[in-house]
């Protein structure tokens, strides 16, 4: 016989029952789409630009029995950790500074628990542009090398700076600090730096410039204002020469002098001409064109002067050299060259004193002998003197006086250059007199004016003169008393009388 059990329906709803109260969903977030500041943080973005501690966000989400949740972000292992949670609340705080241009996206797990249940979801959460970036110029420093022949609006360089920030605060514009002083233009959009329309660039003028490039950032949005960011370089550059300038004397205008002392041979002096093209230089060769009269001569590789001949057969006393410089370039048959006029001097020494000259030769002693009272404004013809100096110019100006008993004579001229014949002339007539002076004796002075050294020299001038009846007979004394005693015999001397 079979056993068959049989369950009561109170008992199998009973046990219906249990398993119902048993059974727990799991919670879930609230999907309030992209805009939203309130759910899971799906397609959320954030402006890099956001300060720390900021609420950003907060996760939202239930439980099907109504159970309280909490809420939770974990990051996978080594990611830096952006946000905090509040895990009651789902107040979600950004922790750490922001920056697109290092991290534009972020990885976060956000999870939502009921105590039983916990549901997890990986959302990435973009991080917008602000701008907060300035132009950077890549490639530095600009160093450019440009012939100076380059023709003008010619292109020599393209700047380039970039901006990592994204649309308008990305891109870069480009502009010259001080455009009405510079030689050069830029393309503000594509960083091409040109030469001006109709400017030229020389060497010789300016050998480097430097430009200054600003970049600049179309602006954007930064913690709510507009900021535009620039960035400054400076382009050097460096202009190449190239041979378009002839020579150059350096050191004019050019004079020398030539001594009466002064060897054949000499040099006198130099001239010095460098090839105007000061980057590329060709070496000079240098020739007198004319002036010299075969008194001179110039070496063609140093351009030092000197004198082939005797100063004391140079016929002149300045010369003015033409002198040539000419450019020795191996590449081209072409001849350039420039001119300087060179001014030669021939300067006598101070080495003579003035000298007295008799009909022989030198002569220190000149003698006359000549009647007393001789008219006033004679001249001593008796005498012939010469005086001269054998230096030239300043060095041979000289004065003439005589020295001795004043009043009597006069030397003409008082003033000589070079040389002159001296003459004596009677100034007081009544002071040569035989009966005071049978002999008159003076000096002849020569001295230089305008020289330091002031040599002089001095002759004797002698005077012996000869007597001339012009005294009447006279007593010695105007009377005389005689006494004669009575017997005297004749022929007896009765008193003594003299005349002279």
């Amino acid at each position: 016989m079979k056993h068959v059990r049989h369950f009561t329906p109170s008992l199998f709803l009973s046990l219906v029952h249990v398993c119902l109260v048993q059974a727990n969903y799991a919670p879930y977030f609230f999907d309030n789409g992209a805009r939203s500041t309130n759910g899971n943080m799906a397609l959320f973005s954030l402006s890099e630009d956001t300060p720390v501690g900021t609420h950003v966000y907060t996760l939202n989400g239930t439980d099907p029995e109504g159970d309280p949740v909490t809420y939770d972000l974990t990051y996978e292992a080594g990611s830096r950790l952006y946000f905090s949670v509040d895990k009651n609340l789902g107040n979600v705080t950004l922790i750490e500074e922001l920056d697109r241009e290092k991290e534009d996206e972020i990885e976060v797990i956000v999870s939502i628990s009921d105590g039983l249940n916990t549901v997890s979801e990986k959302v990435r959460i973009l991080v917008m542009d602000a701008n907060d970036e300035s132009p950077e110029f890549i490639n530095t420093p600009y160093i450019v090398e440009v012939p100076e022949n380059t023709p003008s609006s010619s292109s020599i360089f393209k700047i380039e700076a970039v901006d990592k920030d994204t649309g308008s605060g990305g891109s870069v514009t480009y502009f010259l600090q001080n455009i009405h002083a510079n030689k050069f233009t830029i393309d503000r959009h594509s960083g091409v730096l040109r030469i001006k329309p109709g400017v030229t660039l020389d060497y010789e003028k300016s050998r480097t410039h430097f430009v200054v490039v600003v970049a600049k950032d179309g602006g954007g949005k930064l913690r709510g204002d507009n900021k535009v960011f620039s960035a400054t370089t400076t382009v050097t550059i460096n202009v190449e020469d190239v041979q378009d300038t002839p020579p150059m004397f350096i050191g004019t205008p050019y004079y020398g002098y030539v001594y009466e002392d002064t060897l054949v041979g000499s040099e006198v002096l130099t001239v010095v001409a460098l090839d105007g093209d000061r980057g590329k230089p060709n070496s000079i060769h240098y020739c007198i064109v004319n002036g010299s009269e075969g008194s001179f001569e110039i070496n063609n590789t140093t351009g030092a002067i000197s004198v082939i001949k005797s100063p004391n057969q140079l016929r002149k006393e300045v010369y003015e050299l033409k002198v040539q410089a000419s450019e020795v370039d191996q590449e081209s048959d072409a001849s350039v060259y420039t001119f300087a006029m060179v001014t030669i001097r021939v300067v006598d020494l101070n080495n003579h004193p003035p000298t007295f000259y008799g009909e022989n030769g030198p002569q220190n002693r000149f003698q006359l002998t000549m009647y007393e009272h001789p008219p006033e404004g004679e001249i001593l013809r008796g005498l012939k003197i010469t005086v001269n100096d054998s230096d030239q110019g300043a060095n041979a100006k000289f004065n003439l006086r005589l020295v001795g008993p004043g009043g009597i004579f006069r030397v003409v001229p008082q003033t000589v250059l070079n040389e002159a014949q001296v003459t004596i002339i009677v100034e007081n007539s009544a002071a040569i007199d035989y009966e005071k002076f049978e002999v008159l004796t003076f000096k002849l002075l020569a001295i230089e004016v305008n020289t330091p050294e002031k040599f002089s020299s001095t002759a004797d001038v002698v005077i012996r003169l000869l007597d001339t009846n012009d005294n009447v007979p006279k007593f010695s004394s105007d009377y005389y008393i005689a006494r004669i005693p009575e017997n005297s015999p004749g022929g007896s001397n009765v008193v003594a009388v003299t005349v002279s």
